[in-house]
């Protein structure tokens, strides 16, 4: 009997995990270094709170893209091979990850570079994210889609963990390095997907115009309460509470701990995400699922609070793996609830939606990091965005009772596509 969890057992979604795993190290790596660059940069010739705010400018050319972007690339993820969606994505991040490799080498890095290259990197998480998020519940059997949810979490946060410290050692031995480990990870990914069989899918019907299908997945979302709630209470919760945008001020100038220290604090809420994926992949979350995902968020706030004022090197990291154990409870209820209670017809355009709100929360929660970090100074915007998040958790729960009430995962009768098992 294979100890191997039950979705790892299926041979596309290894191959599917193996992609997601090496993918996420390369992004995170490249992040941190992006971020560290852009602020070392710009500190060079200006005060802390301008540097801020130059932070801030990474996250609003990241989201622009996925803005302008969401309807097609829900509809696209509905339309066309989620696949090659994927591994086009894919080979966009590796071709991003050389061209930095080479500026850096050349020593011809410029803040204009590195914001051109978060651009087309928002470009790709623009396709990349509908189609993976889509595709996965493709690969496994509907009653162990939450397990391979964790599963899946597992490899984004174990390359959140990874990608950060090989960054910043990478960075700290030569600045071109993890630009160049990255291009080799993303090879690997590309690799994996492209071992991924072809799916089956339901045939879809072509019915409306094209906009009027992208439009779908809009009005879908906005008409259940219960997945609107979960999406947008994340959206808000993360938009305020943020403190990952601010992280390369606090590893400079307040925990005075370089870069390597940079790479231990954002590695730090990846521990804790992790730790709690691994968990629900072998016992998952069966009771109360609402409740306990608002207390999640809530925990998430009042880490963020602590960690602004902390100035202890321990009690930092302690923080940021608390905050990272309770943003992925959070993320586990989330994408479970949404996967299971949309047809894999609405899947792409759903994923697309969830993509934009995750990215505004994220992308431009570092720009509302920045821009308040400018006006206000870094440590009090983190202080004001958590107990900002704390605010967002009692609102939701009265705005959306539908969370409170959710006490299971139990989906309505949803088709789903023939899978194939190693």
């Amino acid at each position: 009997m294979s100890l191997l969890p039950e979705p790892l057992r299926i041979a596309a979604f290894r191959h599917f995990w193996l992609a997601r795993l090496t993918a996420t190290i390369g992004q995170m790596a490249m992040v941190i270094v992006i971020g560290w660059q852009v602020y070392d940069i710009a500190r060079a010739t200006m005060g802390l709170k301008e540097a801020a705010l130059r932070l801030g400018i990474i996250g609003v050319v990241q989201f622009v893209p996925l803005f302008l972007l969401t309807l097609i690339t829900g509809w696209t993820a509905d339309r066309a091979d989620r696949r090659w969606i994927a591994r086009a994505s894919i080979a966009l991040e590796l071709g991003c990850a050389l061209a930095l490799a080479w500026f850096t080498w050349r020593h011809a890095t410029t803040l204009a570079v590195l914001y051109a290259v978060a651009a087309l990197l928002g470009v790709a998480r623009a396709f990349a994210g509908p189609a993976l998020s889509a595709l996965a519940p493709n690969l496994v059997p509907r009653n162990i889609l939450p397990r391979a949810i964790a599963l899946s979490s597992i490899a984004w946060q174990s390359g959140a963990i990874l990608g950060p410290a090989m960054g910043g050692y990478l960075y700290a031995y030569a600045p071109y390095a993890p630009y160049a480990a990255s291009a080799a990870l993303f090879a690997v990914s590309l690799a994996g997907l492209l071992a991924i069989h072809a799916v089956e899918r339901p045939e879809l019907a072509r019915g409306p115009s094209p906009w009027a299908q992208m439009v779908e997945g809009l009005r879908y979302v906005r008409h259940n309460k219960l997945v609107l709630g979960a999406i947008s209470l994340d959206l808000f919760a993360v938009l305020l509470g943020g403190a990952t945008a601010m992280l390369p001020v606090f590893a400079r100038d307040v925990l005075h701990a370089g870069p390597q220290g940079l790479g231990h604090l954002r590695a730090a809420p990846a521990i804790g995400a992790t730790l709690t994926a691994a968990f629900f992949s072998f016992r998952p979350l069966k009771h109360h699922v609402g409740v306990k995902m608002l207390a999640a968020v809530g925990l998430f706030g009042a880490a963020t609070i602590v960690f602004g004022f902390s100035r202890s090197m321990p009690l930092s990291l302690a923080c940021l793996a608390l905050l990272g154990a309770a943003d992925m409870f959070s993320v586990y209820v989330r994408q479970s609830l949404i996967q299971l209670y949309t047809p894999d017809a609405m899947r792409g355009r759903v994923g697309a939606v969830s993509s934009l709100f995750i990215s505004a929360s994220n992308e431009l929660g570092e720009a509302e990091s920045g821009f308040l970090g400018a006006l206000i100074g870094p440590v009090a915007s983190v202080i004001a965005g958590g107990f900002g998040a704390l605010g967002v958790v009692v609102l939701w729960a009265w705005w959306f009772p539908e969370l409170r009430l959710a006490k299971t995962f139990d989906p309505p009768d949803l088709p789903t596509a023939p899978l194939k098992e190693s």
